[in-house]
Formats: structure tokens, C-alpha cells, sequence
């Protein structure tokens, strides 16, 4: 978070809120109806999946009004995982280990140098 702290109808959040808070920006206006709403929500997380790799595939909205809540889980399916083409599974001693590394629990370290930095 940025620290900041503004008082606007509608925030997005996340790894895909820049790209989804651009389309709020551009297509928000005071007093839109509920299905113009879901499609702006629809295209700022659109916008979120498109243009971040980790921000998943599936857009999914919930309406909250006084007395009820509404899920449309998916509202719509972005892009579909596709199915693995291949035996991804090799066997042990497929790949040469070239070196290989021991875990050393952090208690069974020494300091041997210690320099001590003031901060003003």
C-alpha cells in the first residue's frame, strides 16, 4: 500500500490494480446503473488478468445491497487453462546434480566480525 488515503467511491486492490484502476478512472460515472457497474467492474478486472501473469483467469463480481448479496462466480471465464500436452515426470537421475548444498541451521552460526553503524 502507498500510505495514501482518499475518499473515492470505488478502490481496486491487488497485483492487476493499476491496469484495473485505469478503466475505473476512465469509465466511472456518478449514478451508473447496476449492469453498466458490472461491466466496468467486468473490464477493470479484465484489465487486471490481461496485463498481470499471477492475477488469475475468471472474472467474479458480488453485488451488496441493503438486504441482499449476489455472486456471479464466474461472471465471465477470461481465458481457460489449457490441458498439459505431454508426461511432464522424469525419473531420478534424469539430470546430473553438478553440486549440491547443505542446510545450515542459522543457530549453529559465529559471528567472527561485528561493525556497529550509527544512524542520525
Amino acid at each position: 500500500s502507498s500510505g495514501i488515503n482518499a475518499e473515492w467511491p470505488l478502490r481496486p486492490g491487488g497485483s492487476g490494480s493499476l491496469a484495473a484502476m485505469s478503466v475505473f478512472e476512465d469509465g466511472y460515472k456518478l449514478g451508473m446503473n447496476e449492469e453498466d457497474a458490472k461491466k466496468l467492474v467486468r473490464d477493470a478486472i479484465r484489465a487486471g488478468i490481461v496485463n498481470d501473469l499471477g492475477s488469475g483467469s475468471n472474472v467474479d463480481i458480488t453485488v451488496i445491497k441493503k438486504g441482499s448479496v449476489q455472486q456471479f462466480r464466474p461472471y465471465e471465464v477470461i481465458c481457460k487453462k489449457s490441458e498439459r500436452q505431454g508426461d511432464y515426470t522424469f525419473p531420478i537421475g534424469t539430470t546430473v546434480v553438478t553440486s549440491s548444498h547443505e542446510m545450515v541451521p542459522f543457530s549453529a552460526l559465529k559471528v567472527t566480525d561485528e561493525e556497529v553503524m550509527e544512524i542520525s
